[in-house]
């Protein structure tokens, strides 16, 4: 008797086509292969176009043709527009945007420059906004569009000696809201992934400023239900879910991909404080 083959899947995103920015290292890149193992063909965006590259061809070598690098200072709405015109030259359209670029400036608030603020919010909010401008003829053209913003856990607490960084990630949950009010009526939807302490890039730049970043890690560590930190493959995941069928329904929300920080209010006061020390 013979046995049936099983034909292999197509895949969620089989046909559509991803912009993705920040794809260059950490959860974008995750988020490109995954993307592409989904079916999808992928942009690939960000100023390091070497390394950009480099992820293209090795998808490229599994999937012929699926991904493309685009060098882009996301803060730059030309070079947005730019991206997203050859993503859509070389494609043929645009279903889904993944706004996941971002950045982070360690300091205190009274120490920063006008030049740092500017940078960081340009980066990481003033780009979502050049993104969907760009992008919206094409997402309104697909009939069914998905916008995927990337906060943190950062977007509902502080976290100290990150002000600007902490301003932009508050800053995206209410962008994400407005596209998912206003754009509906275009079939876009738009949803929020926000992670928690996800070894990438960007983490270790902010330990890195201890005298011990490993340390400092396991002790952040010590406040999460799970005990474990995330991979960019864990939240790559979720921004899968946002920009399928599979999150049908589902807008303007936040997802919370955390291992359980945000469970419990705990701190481990470093003191001593000020408010420590009676006032005469």
């Amino acid at each position: 008797m013979k046995t049936k083959t099983k034909t292999p899947s197509a895949g969620r995103l089989a046909g559509k086509v991803a912009w993705i920015s920040g794809a260059t290292s950490g959860i974008g890149e995750a988020a490109a292969e995954l993307f592409a193992a989904e079916g999808a063909r992928v942009a690939l965006v960000g100023r390091r176009l070497a390394l950009g590259r480099k992820i293209a061809q090795r998808i490229n070598a599994r999937t012929p043709g699926a991904a493309l690098a685009l060098a882009c200072d996301v803060s730059d709405e030309r070079a947005v527009a730019r991206s997203i015109a050859a993503t859509v030259r070389r494609f043929g359209r645009l279903d889904i945007v993944v706004n996941n670029a971002g950045m982070v400036e360690i300091g205190d608030l009274h120490t920063y420059s006008e030049a740092q603020w500017d940078r960081v919010m340009g980066v990481n909010v003033k780009s979502m906004f050049f993104a969907f401008k760009h992008a919206f003829p094409h997402l309104r053209a697909a009939r069914r569009g998905y916008v995927v913003n990337v906060g943190s856990i950062s977007s509902f607490v502080g976290q100290a000696r990150t002000p600007v960084y902490t301003t932009t990630k508050h800053a995206i949950l209410g962008l994400t809201r407005s596209i998912a009010l206003d754009y509906a009526v275009h079939g876009i939807r738009c949803n929020c992934v926000c992670p928690g302490i996800t070894e990438t890039p960007m983490l270790w730049e902010h330990l890195n400023v201890r005298p011990d970043p490993r340390g400092a890690l396991n002790e952040r560590l010590r406040r999460v239900a799970m005990g474990v930190s995330l991979s960019p493959a864990d939240v790559a995941r979720s921004l899968l879910y946002f920009s399928c069928e599979d999150s049908a329904g589902i807008t303007g929300t936040s997802l919370v991909v955390d291992c359980g920080y945000l469970t419990a209010a705990e701190w481990q006061c470093s003191g001593p404080t000020a408010f420590q020390t009676p006032v005469r």
